[in-house]
């Protein structure tokens, strides 16, 4: 009976993820690209085995053993484990589904006993080592006792050594200058241990038909600080049609950056480099941190402060992962949980648009910061409570944006109510990866403060919600000069202030997520390449 009953949740937890079929037009790529396209799938093979190695310290082995069982139940296991890469339900707060394992907060990139404290003091005693261990591309491991940190390339020293191969001999087939430099950099840098140059090269990339990239970025996995960058890759192929439309979006950047609902006192710390050039993709495949769990819908690249500063950073869009999610996740949830008064207008171009809007405000705002007269990072200052104050900000900042483009005439006025309603519904979608999680905490916190100010109403009778249109702009912006200023402050207690009381999850959404429980919480990509590949 008992392994019935895990038989039958874990059917209904694979279930929460619905098969999308993820294409791309394969005869717009001449031979050579081609053979790029080919290589890359083979890197993003050794990507997901580090992104493996990166979550768990014993995903390999419990992979092999579920690999080589017969059972109905450790098949089942064998798929759930595939999408969460590891043991444990990204979509329930990491809790496990195979046996009692507890998943440790810094991943593997951390001796699973270490505790935040033992680091803290390790450094507080070792100053000339500080660098090193906060390093995002160094592994903290014990020899004799002591605490040390391994370089990346000397860790993973095997992988990428390959991936270094696979990418040089990919820009031999490769004809565009921009391409053929990128790789070659990114090949040497997986030895460097250091992403700056090829980041460079990645920013000045202008191949009109493949965007890639490849290497260590996103530190959500590790939840200790968000000090490590886990390995991913994306691998797409160029909507030249949709770039082309959002060109206009990269003229309005330095406006929008001077727009910012902050004190100008913190406006002149941390200026960024203004270059954001901006593309609409179709993916091809993913690989490592960005196809585990819930599936990532564009990316802001790159996250280095120093490449931020002299060069911005590059917005993919990726239109083919936006039509699922819209079709088969978000328009179902805002059936049930809009009012019908305002359900006509949740369209696909809001919830487009926004995540557009959602990665341009990545790239503003504070990044480098003044704090006890010295130098210093947001990142660094608002350690573990970063990643989701990222993502508040990035969301918040989203609607603030786009409104900012609609009285610029950008957008019809009209398109604003669009916007708002459409990212309501959207926060149940995202809400729904886990509040824990950055860009689930980072919703809860929007929609709980907007409930509370009375720009968000909930309809006790009916359970169903709508927008306030007299009050939402003004409370957008008032939160929105909440999180921008916390910040600029590098302000780590009042992150901890705002992440208890809001980032949660209240009654209300409680209330609404039992509403929207047979609705699938994201997609399963099941990639074309992997159907045409014989590797």
């Amino acid at each position: 009976m008992k392994e019935q009953n895990e038989i039958n949740s874990l059917k209904s937890k694979i279930s929460q993820y619905a098969n999308a079929y993820i294409t791309y037009d394969e005869t717009a790529l001449d031979s050579n690209r081609r053979k790029i396209v080919e290589l890359f799938y083979r890197a993003g093979k050794i990507i997901d085995t580090l992104f493996l190695k990166q979550a768990y310290s014993k995903n390999l082995e419990i992979l092999a053993e579920l690999k080589k069982s017969q059972k109905e139940l450790d098949k089942l296991r064998l798929k759930y484990f595939e999408i969460n890469f590891g043991p444990f339900d990204r979509f329930d707060d990491d809790k496990p589904f195979i046996g009692d394992l507890q998943k440790p907060m810094g991943a593997n990139f951390y001796p699973d006993d270490m505790t935040r404290e033992e680091f803290e003091n390790f450094i507080k005693n070792n100053p000339e080592k500080e660098q090193d261990f906060k390093s995002e591309f160094t592994m903290i491991r014990r020899q004799n006792g002591n605490l040390i940190a391994i370089p990346y390339s000397e860790f993973y020293k095997k992988e990428l050594t390959e991936l270094n191969r696979i990418l040089v001999e990919a820009s031999a087939f490769a004809e565009d200058q921009t391409l053929k430099n990128y790789l070659i950099k990114r090949a040497e840098d997986f030895l460097k241990n250091d992403y700056y140059e090829s980041d460079i090269a990645w920013m000045d990339l202008q191949d009109p038909l493949i965007e890639i990239v490849i290497g260590p970025y996103e530190v959500y996995e590790e939840k200790l600080f968000n000090y490590k960058a886990a390995f991913e890759m994306f691998l797409t192929i160029v909507d030249k049609e949709e770039t082309n439309k959002l060109k206009l979006f990269e003229s309005y950047l330095p406006a929008i950056e001077k727009n910012l609902p902050l004190a100008d006192k913190y406006k002149k710390f941390g200026s960024r480099g203004l270059e954001s050039p901006i593309k609409v993709v179709n993916l091809i495949y993913s690989a490592g941190d960005t196809k585990a769990g819930s599936q990532t819908l564009a990316f802001n690249l790159p996250n280095d402060e120093r490449v931020r500063k002299v060069k911005g950073s590059k917005k993919v869009m990726m239109k083919n992962i936006h039509e699922a999610k819209f079709e088969k996740i978000l328009k179902p949830i805002a059936q049930k949980i809009i009012d019908s008064s305002q359900l006509p207008l949740v369209a696909f171009e809001a919830f487009f648009n926004h995540t557009l809007m959602h990665e341009i405000s990545h790239g503003v705002g504070p990044g480098i910061i003044q704090k006890n007269w010295k130098t210093t990072e947001v990142k660094k200052e608002l350690k573990e409570t970063y990643s989701k104050i990222k993502e508040c900000k990035a969301d918040i900042l989203g609607m603030y944006n786009n409104a900012f483009l609609i009285d610029k005439n950008v957008y019809p006025k009209e398109f604003e109510k669009n916007i708002y309603v459409t990212f309501l519904a959207g926060i149940f979608r995202s809400s729904r990866f886990g509040i824990n999680s950055a860009h689930g905490a980072g919703n809860a916190i929007i929609f709980n403060y907007l409930l509370e100010k009375g720009a968000y109403f909930y309809d006790e009778k009916n359970q169903r919600l709508s927008v306030n249109f007299d009050k939402i702009r003004e409370t957008i912006r008032e939160l929105a000069n909440l999180i921008l200023t916390v910040q600029a402050e590098g302000n780590y207690e009042a992150a901890k202030i705002i992440i208890d009381k809001y980032g949660v999850e209240s009654e209300t959404m409680k209330k609404i997520q039992k509403k929207i429980v047979d609705i699938p919480i994201d997609i399963k990509p099941i990639f074309q390449i992997e159907k045409g590949s014989n590797l």
